[in-house]
């Protein structure tokens, strides 16, 4: 194998939860353009649809409309893949949800909704996908990949209040450690855990505050499409092989080189 065929990923059937906006639809994107073939999942029937419309010029791309927090939806996505495919070679969660309110108002359901998209939803899909990951395993005489996008809120406290997001992103970096140990090795499991990127989320701050939250970046800039695929190519590709469990900061050092005062 020569360095250049090392993050060669043409060919790999992926399937990515929340792959119609955001980071997700970044990341349908990027390895659309590699030469990968994709599955996507996303709520709306219509978001589905127009991403089909608007990504198939890039190469060939599946979407299937389903609550993937519910066990109908996560059946629904696993069926429709194995429908068109009998293996998978990984398994992106991105899909996910968020809530921001005070301390003081902040409300039970925001915990139920938060951790069960976050959380719950991408080890059920796991745990229904596997056979089909097994498959791709076996077909590839290489490990499947599952990659868990995680957040910079669950390495670092943020600025904003949203304590079941932040907790919940916590909580996948560690269950990706956990279920590394158990899936390997088979299965590599890995996170990524990004900063501030243009995403509908994260719009709202960015319009006030974009050109402050960049100065505070170290690489003075937030993050683009191009550092999504890189990053995930490298995961989904022969050169991440001896590599599993682990939570991949994609922040521009804001979480690896923060500094604390002393008083």
């Amino acid at each position: 194998m020569t360095t250049g065929n090392m993050f060669d990923i043409s060919g790999k059937q992926i399937l990515i939860t929340g792959g119609a906006r955001g980071i997700g639809r970044m990341i349908a994107e990027g390895l659309l353009k590699v030469g990968a073939t994709v599955f996507i999942s996303t709520r709306k029937e219509d978001a589905a649809t127009e991403a089909v419309r608007e990504l198939s010029e890039l190469g060939e791309i599946h979407a299937i409309a389903a609550d993937i927090t519910t066990e109908a939806g996560r059946n629904k996505v696993v069926d429709a893949v194995a429908e068109r495919t009998d293996h998978l070679d990984a398994l992106i969660n991105n899909a996910g949800a968020t809530w921001g309110a005070s301390f003081d108002e902040f409300p039970d359901q925001a915990w139920d909704k938060v951790l069960g998209a976050n959380v719950k939803a991408p080890f059920a899909l796991a745990q229904r996908a596997r056979r089909l990951l097994e498959a791709g395993a076996e077909r590839g005489a290489c490990p499947a990949r599952i990659i868990n996008i995680g957040s910079i809120d669950g390495l670092a406290v943020p600025s904003f209040e949203n304590y079941s997001y932040s907790a919940s992103k916590a909580a996948i970096h560690h269950l990706t450690r956990h279920m590394a140990a158990t899936l390997a090795p088979t299965i590599l499991v890995n996170a990524v855990a990004p900063g501030p990127f243009p995403t509908k989320m994260m719009s709202w701050i960015l319009d006030e505050k974009g050109d402050e939250i960049a100065a505070a970046n170290p690489l003075q800039r937030i993050g683009t499409p191009e550092d999504v695929t890189g990053v995930l190519t490298f995961l989904l590709s022969q050169a991440s092989s001896y590599l599993t469990g682990t939570v991949i900061p994609l922040d521009g050092g804001l979480s690896t080189t923060m500094t604390v005062g002393m008083s």
